[in-house]
Parts: structure tokens; sequence; C-alpha cells
């Protein structure tokens, strides 16, 4: 064979391979927007597949991903259930999806109680439910007849695949599912090739009912009007009953809790809200929590609150969202539940989201910065995330930086500040000793160069150590976040603080986050909007004005069909006056 022969059917053979693998790869996924906080990991369990899958087709993405960048999410695992997801395109409207579907509006809008003729819009995914079959009497003869039937094909039609094609457009331009072509050409499994030929099968077999003529003039429904139809009927609460499955023998933070809870229950009762509570020992096992989910008053719940342990967490959530029950879930931070079940509320909040929000708010607190990040000789893991995401969004904002190291002298930290900007310095570990080593020498620079606009930033678990650097924390005008604080000195805890005394005859625990406060605010917060608003509480919750004592609540939907996550973030401030203030962000 000649050489230039030889280099055309390579290129031939490549072209070919190249088709191939984009039709199959084509027809495979969907488009996902990503939304601030959201990250692989959340992402992939939205979605039901692995972080590898979502890898594979967005090469890159698991080095840096941003939001409003668009994925694709590989189809076909969405749900065991046969439901499947629908990224909305241009001139789509919900009427459109329900002829294109042959489901419900009011099926759609329960399967995506996050969506809403507000943000109907490009871009947005949605869960489609499965449409339900509707069986079909067969009459069987009495007598077999010998006498054989006509052969019925089993192909309605014949279709060649073309470039580009999809299970997907095919189904829909012969008027079937995505399941019935697959069951009737099971080599698709392996994917699709241009080229191929389908057997398009008939329909399935429905009862035909009468129907009037459609008018061809006739004007769809708006999506405002499908929306209002679909919505349900508010219902009040006249006695709202709550649960709590805690593991109270086994951990004596959940007895703080619990007793921080009956103050929230005790001053909602003094204002009129009727309650009834339900206190039960989870232990730490399945077992033990199954034997609770069996009695039959759980299922009358309005409300549960619990479980601590990991383990717990799928069985009941499966079982409030099941018996329609709100689950708030106070403590873990790494539930996966949230991301598919409308009825949970995630408390803490998950890294990725809570990191968005501080980086959000640090930039708009500091748009003039020059930060200066302290890295300590043994690299600290657990805050590397943080400050990798933290140096992306600098870098996006053109947000000047550099680094010294924990060793670094007066004189090297002053070399790195730059005039008429605010230096921040951000250690790059939250341990304490790290703030040990750094502060005398932060202190002197402080004082040597009063000129400066210098502050000090760090995290949450620097509330443990605020009274051993209180003095420090003043001169070096100190932020950190969080999304728990409270002040000993804000009347709110004050009054808590004494009314726990002379309610248990002790002293609360100094640790952060107070487990008795945490109780107080997580049962006022949902006690009292149950109270106020019934079944439309999530509808309200932007109304919920409540001040708490320790724990602040912004709650977001995770997407159109998952539950809702807290994305209150604080930042506090050690001022040169000698104040501590708490900046709340809206």
């Amino acid at each position: 064979m000649k050489p230039i022969n030889r280099i055309f059917l390579f290129l031939l053979f490549i072209s070919v391979s190249y088709a191939v693998s984009y039709a199959q790869e084509n027809q495979s996924y969907f488009l996902h927007t990503i939304e601030k906080g959201q990250s692989l990991y959340s992402i992939s369990k939205m979605y039901n597949v692995t972080t590898s899958d979502i890898i594979r087709l967005n090469p890159g993405c698991d080095e840096k991903i941003y939001a409003g960048q668009s994925i694709k999410i590989p189809k076909g695992k969405e749900s065991q259930k046969g439901e499947t997801f629908h990224t909305i395109q241009a001139g789509e409207t919900l009427y459109k999806l329900t002829t294109m579907y042959n489901v419900s509006a009011k099926d759609i809008c329960e399967a995506n109680p996050g969506l809403s003729a507000e943000n109907f819009r490009i871009g947005q995914v949605i869960l489609i439910p499965q449409k339900e079959e509707k069986e079909v009497a067969v009459q069987t003869p009495t007598e077999q007849s010998s006498i054989q039937g006509p052969v019925v094909p089993r192909c309605k039609d014949m279709h060649k695949v073309k470039r580009k094609e999809t299970i997907f457009s095919v189904s829909r331009e012969y008027g079937i599912s995505e399941q019935e072509l697959i069951a009737a050409n099971p080599e698709l499994k392996k994917g699709m090739k241009k080229g191929q030929f389908l057997c398009i099968p008939y329909p399935a077999a429905t009862t035909v009912q009468p129907t009037q003529k459609e008018d061809p003039y006739a004007i769809p429904p708006s999506n405002s009007e499908l929306f209002r139809k679909s919505k349900e009927t508010p219902k009040e609460m006249s006695t709202i009953k709550a649960a709590l499955v805690l593991p109270f023998q086994e951990d004596k933070r959940m007895v703080e809790y619990y007793e921080g809870f009956l103050m929230a229950v005790d001053s909602l009762k003094r204002t009129g809200t009727s309650l009834d509570l339900y206190v039960y020992d989870s232990g730490k096992d399945v077992s033990t929590l199954n034997t609770i989910l069996a009695k039959s008053e759980m299922k009358k719940m309005d409300v549960i609150f619990g479980p601590m342990h990991q383990s717990q967490i799928k069985p009941l959530s499966d079982f409030a969202e099941k018996n329609d029950i709100r689950l708030v879930i106070p403590f873990s931070q790494k539930g996966e539940e949230v991301f598919n079940n409308p009825a949970v509320y995630q408390i803490n909040t998950p890294q990725s989201y809570l990191y968005s929000e501080v980086y959000e708010h640090f930039t708009r607190q500091f748009p003039n910065a020059h930060v200066i990040f302290i890295e300590p000789t043994i690299a600290d893991k657990e805050k590397a995330e943080f400050i990798s995401g933290l140096k992306q969004e600098l870098k996006s904002k053109g947000i000047s930086m550099q680094a010294v190291d924990e060793n670094a002298t007066k004189e090297t930290m002053k070399a790195a500040l730059r005039n008429g900007k605010e230096n921040i310095f951000i250690p790059t570990s939250g341990k304490n000793v790290l703030l040990i080593k750094v502060l005398p020498q932060l202190t002197l620079l402080v004082r040597d160069t009063p000129e400066q606009n210098i502050h000090l930033f760090g995290y949450p678990e620097w509330q443990t150590y605020t009274r051993d650097h209180l003095e420090s924390f003043f001169e070096l005008d100190v932020y950190f976040y969080s999304s728990f604080y409270t002040n000993t000195l804000f009347p709110a805890a004050v009054q808590f603080t004494n009314d726990y005394h002379k309610w248990y005859s002790k002293d609360l625990t100094s640790k952060f986050p107070n487990y008795a406060m945490l109780g107080f605010d997580t049962g006022f917060f949902f006690l009292k909007g149950l109270s106020r608003y019934g079944s439309e509480l999530e509808n309200n919750l932007p109304k919920m004005s409540l001040t708490p004592i320790q724990t602040g609540f912004k709650f977001q939907r995770v997407n159109n069909w998952g539950g809702f996550i807290n994305k209150k973030v604080f930042f506090i401030r050690f001022t040169k006056n000698f104040e501590l203030v708490k900046l709340d962000f809206e």
C-alpha cells in the first residue's frame, strides 16, 4: 500500500472514531449551570452520578469550577424511580414540558417545590417525574383458538441514526419514551452510533379516552396560571407535633440541646402556641432508630429534629420524605440527603457553601485589600480547601496577595505591606500554636507602623482562643468568620444564661457552639415558623426576622427538587476601640 493511502485511511479512522465517540457522548448528557457554593461533590449527589463521571465529560473541572460555568452531566443514572432531569431551553414553558413528557403540571410542580413562575428560566435544571402508566384490562378468551392470529410486527418503523442525534431526540421524534426505545434496542445501553438502524416500537398500549378536538387557535396556559392552579391549599397547624430523635444517653451535649429546646417550647407556649413534643433516645444504631420510626405517632409529626449520627440520616430522611415531614438536621455537615429530599433542613452549612459565602463577604468588606498569607512549616490540610478557594476568588477580583512563613520577623512582614491598602494577614492554619508564634511579631509590626491599615483574619475556632489573646485581638483589629457566635454581654445571651441557670441550677458550658443555645435557636425558629405560616413556611422563610442567641439562619434550596441549607455567616471584629462587633450580612 502506498504511504499516501495509509495516511488517508489513518485520518479516515480518526474521523470515524471521533464521530462515534461524539455521538455516544452527545446523547448521554445534559447541561448544569454551576451556582455559588456548589462543588463537584454536591453536584454529583444532586444527579446520582460520581465525580469521575463528571470529570470524564468535563476535563479540567477537578482543578477549577466557577459560578456561571456550564458543565455536562451524564444521563442514564438519574433515578431508580424512573425520573429524569431536564435543562430548560429557550422558548420552553411549563405547558410545553407537560406535552413533551406527557406529565401534568401539578406533577412537575410537586417534584420541584423550588420551581416557580418567577425562576422558570433558561438553564434551570428540573426533575421530570415518571408518568404513571395506566393499567389496561386484557380479556383472555375462555377457549384457546386453534387458529393462529396474524403476526404483529415488533417494530412500527426503522430509523437510521444521523450525526448528533440522541436517544432523547429520536424518542421524542416518534412520540415514545427513552425507556421504550432502549427496551426495543438493548444495544443502545452501550451508546448510539451514526448509521445504526433502530427499531421504533409501537407506543405502549393505553386506554384511549374520548377527547375533544383541540382548537389550533387556543392560547396555551401561561406559567403563572399553571403554577397557581398546581399550588396546594395552605394548611394551618392548630397544634404542632414535633419530635426530637437524639442519642441522649450516649452524648451529654444532646441533653444540653434538649434543655435549650425545652426553653424555646416554654417561650412559645407562653405566647399561645400549641405544641405536642415527643422525645426519643435514638442511640447510635439504625435498628434503634427503626424501632422509633415504627411507632404510629411518628407518621403524624410536622417536624423532626435529629439525628446526630451519620448512619441514621438516610433512613430518617427517607421516612420524613415518605410521610411529608420536615427534618431539621442540627449537627451533621456532611449529609447527602439535602440534595434530593425537599423536606430536609441542614443547619450546619456544607463547607463549599460556607466558604463561598465567606469569600463573597470578604471581598465586599475589603475591596481595597492586600492579602498576606502566613504559611506554617507543616501545612494544615484542614484549611487547604478554604485557602485554595480564597486565592482563586482574590485573583478573579484583582486583589493582590503574597505569602510569608510563620518564622517571618517584623521586618519581613513590614516589607510585605502595601501603602494605601488594607493589609490583611491570614494564617493558612487555624491552630492556636501558629497564633502564639505570629502574634508577637504582628503586634510589633502594628506598633511600628501606625500609619498602615493592618488586620488579622481567621477562623471560627478562634472563639476558643479569645480569652488567651483578647488584648492582641483588639490591638490587631482581628476579624474571624463563623456561622455561630454569641457575646456573653449581648442582652439576649445574658437573659438566656440567667434563665438557663434558674431552670437547671447549673451554668452553661463554655464550649463553642453552645448546644443549649443551638437547641433554643433551632426550636424557636422552626416551631415559631410553623405556628405562624403552617404549610406555607417554605414560602415565607425570608420573613422569619427572628434574632437568634447564637446561630443565624439564612436558608436556600440547593436545587429545585432538594432541601435547604443554612448559608448564614457572621464576621466577628475586635476593634482598636475595644469594641466587639458582630457583622451580620444579608
